[in-house]
């Protein structure tokens, strides 16, 4: 592979993360598994704009999927992705800590399996 070649692959797979909404999506899966519904519930976006992102990162690698019954969950296909975003946040000046409070307080409103047990845990736990 060629320098350009090089070049060129690597500012294809940049550009697909580039979308602001596509990092905000990036940062909240980066935590764990999330489902289209959980990611509405904490962004308060359509459906159909989250999947249009979902696919493209998906199509680009960055993400891996599976079904479970009628939920599709998402993961990052390498924990790396999240370190890029934590170190071009870094680079910036920029603190994530909100988005880390805002992606937890957010499970209430989703209603998928993975999040009730998730909000099961942290009501058991809170109660402890």
């Amino acid at each position: 592979m060629t320098t350009p070649d090089i070049s060129q692959h690597i500012s294809r797979t940049l550009r697909a993360i580039d979308h602001p909404a596509r990092l905000q999506i990036l940062w909240a899966i980066g935590r764990g598994e999330s489902c289209v519904c959980h990611l509405e519930a904490l962004f308060s976006w359509r459906q159909a704009y989250i999947s249009q992102h979902l696919m493209a990162l998906r199509k680009a690698g960055v993400l891996h999927s599976r079904r479970r019954g009628k939920f599709v969950y998402y993961r990052l296909s390498d924990p790396r992705w999240l370190e890029l975003i934590q170190m071009a946040a870094s680079l910036t000046g920029v603190s994530l800590d909100a988005v880390d409070s805002l992606a937890t307080a957010s499970i209430h409103l989703c209603k998928c399996p993975t999040c009730q047990e998730n909000e099961k845990m942290l009501t058991i736990s809170v109660a402890m």
